[in-house]
C-alpha cells in the first residue's frame, strides 16, 4: 500500500485475565478461527503453569514472553553481488509477534500429549531461560552480533 497505512484495530481483553496481551497470545494459537478451542488451550496452560510453579501464571507467562522476544534480528541485502546479513533493530510490535510465535511454534512441536501441556511446557523452559524458543532468540542475537561489521550497510 502506498498512501495509507491500514488503522490498527482495537483488540478487546479476555474475559477471564481481562489483558489485551493475552487475547494477542491466543490469536496466535487460534487455527481456523477456533478462538474458543484457543482460549482453552490457554487456559488448560494457565493452570498446569500455576500448578507447577507457586507463582502467579500470567506472570510467569509475561516473562517467559519476554525472555523469548528478540531486540535484534539480521536481514539479507544484496550489495554489489554479494548477500550480506545485516543486523537491525526491530520495532516493538513486531518484536512482540516474533516472541510469540516463536513460543507457540515451538510448543507444537514439543511431545507432550495436549497441546494445552505443550504450551506449559514451553513456558516454563523459557521462564526458566531455556528450551527451543529461547535458543531461538540467542541464535538470532549471536549471529547479530556475528555481522555487526555489515551494519554499516542499514536500509
Amino acid at each position: 500500500m502506498r498512501k495509507v497505512k491500514p488503522k490498527k484495530r482495537q483488540i478487546l481483553p479476555d474475559p477471564k485475565f481481562n489483558d489485551v496481551l493475552v487475547t494477542k497470545f491466543v490469536n496466535n494459537i487460534m487455527l481456523q478461527g477456533k478462538k474458543t478451542i484457543a482460549f482453552n488451550i490457554f487456559y488448560e496452560a494457565m493452570e498446569i503453569v500455576a500448578k507447577r510453579t507457586s507463582e502467579d501464571p500470567i506472570e510467569v507467562w509475561k516473562k517467559a514472553l519476554a525472555n523469548v522476544t528478540p531486540a535484534v534480528e539480521v536481514r539479507s541485502r544484496r550489495i554489489g553481488g554479494a548477500t550480506f546479513q545485516i543486523p537491525s533493530e526491530i520495532p516493538a510490535t513486531r518484536k512482540q509477534s516474533i516472541g510469540m510465535k516463536n513460543l507457540i511454534g515451538f510448543a507444537r512441536k514439543r511431545h507432550e500429549k495436549t497441546m494445552g501441556q505443550k504450551l506449559a511446557g514451553e513456558i516454563l523452559a523459557a521462564y526458566k531461560e531455556e528450551g527451543a524458543a529461547f535458543k531461538k532468540k540467542e541464535d538470532t542475537h549471536r549471529m547479530a552480533e556475528a555481522n555487526k561489521a555489515f551494519s554499516h550497510f542499514r536500509f
